[in-house]
């Protein structure tokens, strides 16, 4: 077996291939361990928080699979590649597509996380898409199984197509609202349920905004709004002199990375509370700070999101690129692919060197609970997010190059439905050797509240946690 830290030193030089040749997984006789390469993730993380992040990962087949991006970075790096670059989202399971509200007010669907975000070959995105649709889709009826992991593969390709045709100006400016994601399901002969259920995750998502996150997670003592205090989930930080100063430093240095009508808006809040959130299930163990902000009033409150950035899980395996700053990063890669961005959307690096990207925390964000859609609704969400991804691609990618590299015909389809069926099996088997090393006592796992850890921060932004 590989060891996964001289992965590195390897050539990492794929040789280009067709579009058979991206269908067929197959477990290479030199494939890192994956509870390895889990473990060595934990090593740049917060350590009294992994629990949690391996509780969360041990809640389903695709849990598991959110959580283990590094696992199937390790997979796709050494297969032959298409050799057409894009900017990747990186982690681009279906949980990772979702609804939010734009600097004008506008709420769109479009991917949503860019923790990952790197520039490579555009399959990767589409292969761990399909996955994801074919690990959720396991319990399913054995018609929709494939039906489904088939539908997110042809809206790709059918949407880039289209893209390849478009003026440049279009594509740009091109994204789902709910007036489009409504033409566009009853273009696709989708069932009226389907439209009905993204409707109501366009209400849902309404009903998110900051006052929903500012009700949830803060307190009113005195007559000042504060963040509730709920160790490990939910940790209010003091702002001692020390503290305010390294906070106020690192909030300059943000706001220098937005455009100046985003500064000036900016500067009329001051920092009135500061805490730390766990976040997700892959991020967990990263540093994720909430930053509570107000303005004329205690009507007028901001709550943002402080979240570190680390190496993405596809950097080793694309040499010839670099990151300098990986808040910038995740920054310029959500710009890069995203319609439209969050206002508030920018990033800083710390003074202990660490790197971080800041946004709104929860601004009309929603993304769908799949376990709850009938069958026919998951086949049409798997559209609406090939389709959103081929925008995303088009917008930095070479749509002609890629449609052509597809072809008119279902070649590409039947391919991404194979890789599918197999590296589904193969995280099903990652899934199941996890579950034994917890059970073996290699791998702790606790629910929050068997935590309890102290928490002081230091003027670098660094968590000390015991």
């Amino acid at each position: 077996m590989c060891p996964i830290d001289t992965r590195r030193a390897l050539d990492h030089s794929q040789p280009m291939t067709n579009v058979t040749e991206l269908g067929a997984y197959l477990c290479a006789p030199d494939r890192p361990d994956p509870i390895a390469t889990l473990l060595a993730q934990g090593e740049s993380r917060v350590p009294a928080l992994l629990p949690i992040r391996y509780s969360r990962m041990s809640a389903s087949a695709f849990a598991f699979y959110r959580g283990s991006a590094a696992v199937m970075a390790n997979d796709l790096g050494p297969r032959p590649r298409s050799g057409l670059q894009v900017q990747l989202c990186g982690d681009a399971h279906l949980g990772n597509f979702g609804i939010f509200a734009t600097a004008d007010r506008a709420t769109i669907f479009d991917v949503n996380d860019f923790d990952e975000t790197f520039p490579g070959p555009f399959e990767w995105d589409v292969q761990r898409m399909v996955t994801s649709f074919a690990i959720a889709a396991a319990n399913r009826p054995e018609k929709y199984q494939e039906a489904i992991t088939l539908a997110g593969a042809e809206a790709y390709r059918v949407a880039m197509a289209a893209f390849a045709s478009a003026t440049f100006v279009d594509t740009w400016y091109f994204r789902v609202d709910a007036s489009s994601l409504e033409e566009l399901t009853k273009s696709g002969g989708l069932p009226e349920s389907s439209l009905a259920e993204m409707n109501k995750g366009f209400s849902a998502a309404e009903k998110r905004d900051q006052w929903s996150a500012i009700r949830k997670l803060t307190v009113e003592v005195n007559g000042q709004r504060q963040f509730v205090n709920k160790p490990p989930l939910v940790v209010r930080l003091s702002l001692a002199a020390g503290v305010m100063e390294a906070v106020n430093r690192a909030f300059d240095r943000y706001k220098e990375t937005l455009l100046s009508d985003r500064q000036i808006l900016l500067d009329r809040y001051r920092i009135v509370d500061f805490g730390h959130k766990v976040v997700g299930v892959g991020s967990i163990g990263l540093l994720a700070y909430i930053v509570l902000l107000q303005g004329r009033d205690a009507n007028d409150l901001l709550v943002l999101q402080v979240k570190q950035a680390i190496e993405s899980v596809l950097e080793p395996w694309m040499p010839d690129e670099s990151s300098k700053s990986h808040g910038k990063r995740v920054t310029d890669g959500q710009r890069n692919i995203q319609a439209a961005t969050d206002a508030f959307l920018g990033w800083f690096d710390g003074d202990g060197g660490k790197s971080y990207y800041v946004r709104q925390l929860r601004d009309k964000k929603w993304s769908p609970d799949v376990d709850l859609f009938k069958d026919k609704d998951l086949l049409a969400y798997a559209q609406i997010c090939g389709g959103a991804l081929a925008r995303a691609h088009a917008r930095s990618g070479n749509a002609e190059a890629i449609s052509a590299f597809m072809g008119k015909g279902n070649e590409f389809d039947l391919a991404m439905c194979d890789f599918s069926v197999g590296y589904a099996r193969q995280s099903n088997a990652d899934y199941s050797q996890f579950l034994e090393a917890i059970s073996a006592g290699k791998i702790l796992v606790s629910e929050p509240d068997s935590i309890s850890p102290e928490i002081s921060l230091r003027n670098d932004g660094a968590f000390n946690l015991s």
